[in-house]
């Protein structure tokens, strides 16, 4: 059990993070043979496993991944620094303090050191690192920037939602159905894990990391001495997939049209009209003229942030869809 005390300080430096090399990571744990992934990822699995059995680029990362114990070295994954581009925390990986590798590899490999594949991480770590960096670079290529634009938009919605629910509904409302196996009881948030880890207030900075592919594996980074970073699952990996058929007794769809009742229900935070397109499958065009029309019926509003414009239900589409659809939606979400 990992638990982590939070003072009203240390909320206060709680961020929200973009990191699409956790997310490379665990859509690797995902890809595995042994995996079945859940519908959202299956149309992607296929040619992500031929990249991670076929590719022999990837062997330093199958290496690392395959024949260890399980446990996640740190510096395969370093500090998220909230970016949105692979390349910059790849570089990071490159520079990462050979002292640290040699010490992550003592620590996470345990009896195993004379291993062939970890001798380059103990021998000439900024080496293997580059190497490394070369691997990750190479899966990122076959089976995640493909997806990438649609994985941006996504994690870019979610760190918009928890950060207008955490500054308007508090922490409360942030933690919650953030994690499935942590628990927020004030203030401490508990999580479920096979070590034993204890944090004070304002021993760690709790930096939330939010991740398309989060089923692979959740993320808890427990050696970096200033931050703690915690993965969790962002909303609408369905649009990995294919679109699903329509809702049978769909009263909504009847009235509204399906298109139009589906942008309705998948407005439960702020999106753009390109975010709303790749969660539906829907051509972007279409889903503008469906909020367009939604917008002048006055059950969804709109406003701009920075050069995006974001979509949300008012309280008369949330009233709607909670009388017609049988969503519990009528508590505002800001």
């Amino acid at each position: 059990m990992i638990r982590i005390e939070l003072d009203e300080a240390s909320l206060g430096s709680t961020r929200i993070a973009i990191s699409p090399l956790r997310d490379a990571f665990c859509a690797i744990h995902l890809a595995l043979p042994h995996r079945t992934p859940s519908w959202p990822y299956q149309a992607w699995v296929g040619q992500a496993r031929e990249v991670w059995r076929e590719d022999d680029r990837l062997r330093p990362l199958r290496q690392l991944v395959e024949e260890g114990p399980g446990q996640v070295s740190d510096f395969l994954l370093p500090r998220p620094i909230g970016t949105v581009h692979v390349h910059e925390e790849l570089g990071a990986l490159r520079a990462t303090e050979p002292a640290f590798v040699r010490e992550q590899v003592e620590a996470c490999y345990p009896g195993m050191t004379d291993a062939p594949f970890l001798q380059p991480y103990l021998k000439d770590p900024e080496a293997a690192c580059a190497t490394l960096a070369d691997a990750y670079a190479a899966w990122w290529e076959g089976a995640i920037e493909p997806y990438w634009p649609t994985m941006r938009r996504l994690v870019e919605d979610e760190v918009l939602f928890r950060a207008r629910t955490f500054a308007t509904e508090g922490v409360d409302a942030l933690f919650a159905g953030l994690e499935s196996r942590g628990r927020w009881t004030p203030p401490v948030l508990e999580l479920t894990k096979y070590i034993e880890a204890e944090y004070a207030p304002g021993e760690r900075r709790l930096v939330l990391v939010p991740l398309v592919f989060a089923e692979g594996c959740r993320l808890y980074s427990t050696d970096d001495p200033e931050v703690f970073a915690l993965s969790f699952q962002a909303r609408g990996a369905a649009a990995l997939r294919e679109p699903v058929e329509p809702v049978a007794d769909d009263r909504l769809g009847l009235l509204l049209g399906r298109g139009r009742a589906a942008v309705l229900r998948e407005l439960g935070g702020p999106l753009t009209t390109a975010g709303l397109a790749d969660r539906l499958g829907l051509a972007p065009s279409t889903v503008s003229e469906h909020l367009s029309v939604l917008a002048e019926a006055g059950v969804v509003t709109r406003h701009r942030v920075g050069r995006s414009v974001y979509y949300q239900l008012t309280d008369t589409g949330r009233s709607l869809l909670a009388l017609l659809a049988g969503e519990g939606v009528l508590r505002a979400v800001a």
